[in-house]
């Protein structure tokens, strides 16, 4: 019963980390240059009130954007932005910030 306990845990880990790591960052980089405002071209922040994004987690970065936009996490400048991004939109840009 172990056994397959640990089977099926595992199996769902793998499926999460290759439903998270599925992003294009050559088309996230594309997608950033609206984020370069306040997160930096390179995803350095110049200012300490917007995070730096660059080396962050897949995970972190796909959980966090989709807060914003589905609107379970709220900010006026950062909620507006992320409204309109797809799920490929978020995959994409959280591949290119963690290739930094």
């Amino acid at each position: 019963m172990k056994k397959i306990a640990s089977v099926v845990m595992m199996s769902a880990l793998l499926g999460l980390s290759g439903s998270v790591l599925a992003g294009d960052a050559a088309a996230g980089k594309t997608k950033a240059a609206t984020c370069a405002g306040c997160h930096g071209v390179a995803g350095i922040s110049a200012n300490t009130l917007w995070p730096n994004l660059a080396g962050q987690q897949v995970g972190y970065l796909v959980k966090q954007m989709k807060a914003f936009r589905d609107g379970a996490r709220s900010d006026p400048m950062m909620s507006p932005m992320a409204k309109p991004l797809s799920d490929a939109d978020i995959d994409n840009l959280a591949a290119y910030y963690n290739s930094l």
